[in-house]
């Protein structure tokens, strides 16, 4: 059931896609006529509605999930923007550049031949997140069934692993068709979060950095321009947490608990804390050593107090355990159906 499930969103993928780029081509047309202000905004919103009722026409959390956080958070916070007259978006841009800037987790940069890092190839680590996620992910899946047995911390480890190898493989994907189709390089979106030294480097400059990339000039600049830093990063971290649940909602159809706002507002509050205190100069500072762990620490037994359970209790484990296993069936079949290629072919 779950592989038929699967199989059956190939097809609204491919609606899904059109109807992105229809809306994208008129959104580039209509800014290309119509200065930035109001007008400009009420000509953008039968896209941003559509955006916001894309995840609808998908079945599987995976899906739902994905194109909420891609088209109804992103794509209508880059277009709020170009109403603006602000980036990311550019109705310069070629069509096929503008949509993927619009529809993808990706701030696009055009890759210098004489600039590139001697370090390693661009394509090189993309895949190489690729191959590590995608081995360790079924492992992960496989462990699920002795969640039973589990303690909470270990649960919280478990979600935490498959959450960023998750974010790794989805986000390297991408990259990887980005960097094929377009020649072009993508921002990193994720760097080492593990190594965090305090919560605003681990939500500033570390964890999914679309996100804040995306709030800085959306929300935080016009707050904080009128009412100061303070204000700037609570307004930041509460439209984060609303948007969290409107995801939570896409995909698992229940309404809100308001858990995750309280989590993102809760860490919106302790930056602002950290903040007061780093203008003492004369107070005492955690070494690295030790910031890390606690850092990661707070990140972890506040998120298992208030993030995971809103996912438990709406089964999303279950759920996205069932849509693993559907993919895995389909992948073997199109394992079969490529092997039995060349012999079909010989006859």
């Amino acid at each position: 059931m779950a592989a038929a499930l699967m199989d059956g969103e190939l097809g609204n993928i491919l609606k899904v896609s059109a109807a992105v780029w229809a809306a994208m081509w008129y959104a580039r047309v209509a800014t290309t006529r119509i200065s930035p202000g109001a007008g400009r905004l009420a000509a953008l919103l039968p896209a941003v509605v559509l955006f916001y009722g894309i995840p609808f026409a998908f079945s599987t959390t995976t899906f739902r999930g994905s194109s909420g956080f891609f088209l109804s958070w992103l794509g209508t916070f880059k277009l709020f923007l170009l109403a603006a007259g602000r980036g990311p978006l550019d109705p310069s841009l070629p069509l096929l550049q503008f949509v993927c800037s619009a529809s993808l987790p990706v701030k696009l940069r055009q890759s210098t031949g004489g600039g590139k890092s001697k370090k390693q190839d661009p394509a090189s680590a993309p895949a190489r997140k690729i191959l590590v996620a995608g081995a360790v992910i079924p492992f992960i899946i496989y462990a699920y069934q002795f969640k039973e047995a589990m303690s909470r911390w270990q649960l919280l480890l478990l979600y935490t692993v498959h959450i960023y190898l998750s974010l790794e493989l989805l986000l390297a994907s991408v990259h990887a068709v980005i960097h094929g189709v377009l020649g072009m390089e993508m921002e990193p979106q994720v760097d080492r979060p593990y190594l965090a030294s305090s919560l605003r480097d681990f939500w500033g400059r570390r964890w999914n950095l679309m996100v804040p990339a995306i709030l800085r000039p959306s929300v935080y600049g016009p707050v904080r321009a009128r009412f100061g830093d303070a204000a700037g990063v609570l307004a930041s971290f509460l439209v984060s947490g609303l948007m969290h649940e409107l995801m939570f909602y896409y995909i698992m159809w229940q309404p809100p608990s308001g858990d995750v706002t309280a989590f993102f507002m809760l860490h919106g509050v302790c930056i602002g804390a950290e903040a007061w205190w780093g203008r003492h100069a004369g107070w005492w500072r955690p070494p690295r050593v030790l910031a890390v762990p606690l850092t990661l620490a707070f990140v972890g037994g506040t998120g298992l107090w208030l993030f995971f359970p809103a996912m438990i209790r709406g089964g999303l484990d279950v759920l996205v355990l069932q849509e693993c296993q559907g993919m895995v069936v389909l992948m073997e079949q199109a394992g079969r159906w490529l092997a039995a290629g060349p012999v079909l072919s010989s006859r």
